[in-house]
């Protein structure tokens, strides 16, 4: 199970390949949004902003998120690892119910092109 530093070494990793994205997934990485990111297995959830390309984590708190953010993310801590090193593919870990993203509709359509 990873624990709580992998899972936020995996969230700058993402936010580091998003600042680094070209093209259409620049674009889409350049939303600003609050964004949750809910580590089931660990009961703990990563609360930030996506902002300028980046996703910067501005807290850590115990259990589900304490208010709903524009983007929201639920998985595993293994699956978020296994997601920003390329063992688990995107569309189908969310087409499972493996990985849960909630967001509104053109967010949904602009953040497809980032996952």
């Amino acid at each position: 199970m990873a624990t709580i530093e992998e899972c936020r070494a995996a969230l700058d990793k993402l936010s580091d390949s998003m600042q680094r994205a070209q093209g259409d997934v620049r674009e889409a990485a350049a939303l600003d949004r609050s964004v949750s990111c809910h580590i089931t297995d660990l009961d703990v959830t990563f609360v930030g902003r996506m902002t300028d390309g980046r996703i910067r984590v501005d807290d850590t708190v115990q259990g589900p998120p304490p208010e709903r953010a524009e983007i929201r993310l639920a998985m595993t801590g293994d699956d978020l690892v296994a997601l920003v090193g390329g063992e688990l593919h995107f569309a189908r870990a969310w087409g499972s119910g493996r990985v849960k993203l909630e967001a509104g509709l053109r967010d949904l359509f602009r953040l497809r092109k980032l996952l």
